[in-house]
């Protein structure tokens, strides 16, 4: 497929950068949710509101780890096929 072609033509310069701003991004979603949780239950006297609140961002945050993961499964198969090739 064209999106094929074009992720393979890549360079390693472009997949350092995607790799860093990937980073970035999931430290920042990480960082978002602790701050909600610092915001969640002010002002808040329900304890059922309290309860869910808190269901969501464990739940948004067990996602985040997730994905995060993954992505880095995906670094490390980049990263070995690097080391691979240049055994070659």
């Amino acid at each position: 497929s064209h999106i094929m072609s074009d992720y393979v033509r890549m360079t390693d310069t472009e997949r350092d950068q995607i790799d860093q701003d990937a980073q970035v991004f999931m430290r920042t979603c990480a960082d978002a949710i602790h701050q909600l949780r610092t915001e969640a239950h002010k002002g808040v006297q329900s304890a059922q509101v309290k309860e869910h609140r808190t269901a969501v961002l464990d739940f948004i945050e067990d996602y985040l780890k997730r994905v995060c993961k993954l992505y880095s499964e995906q670094r490390a198969i980049r990263v070995k096929r690097v080391i691979d090739k240049k055994r070659l």
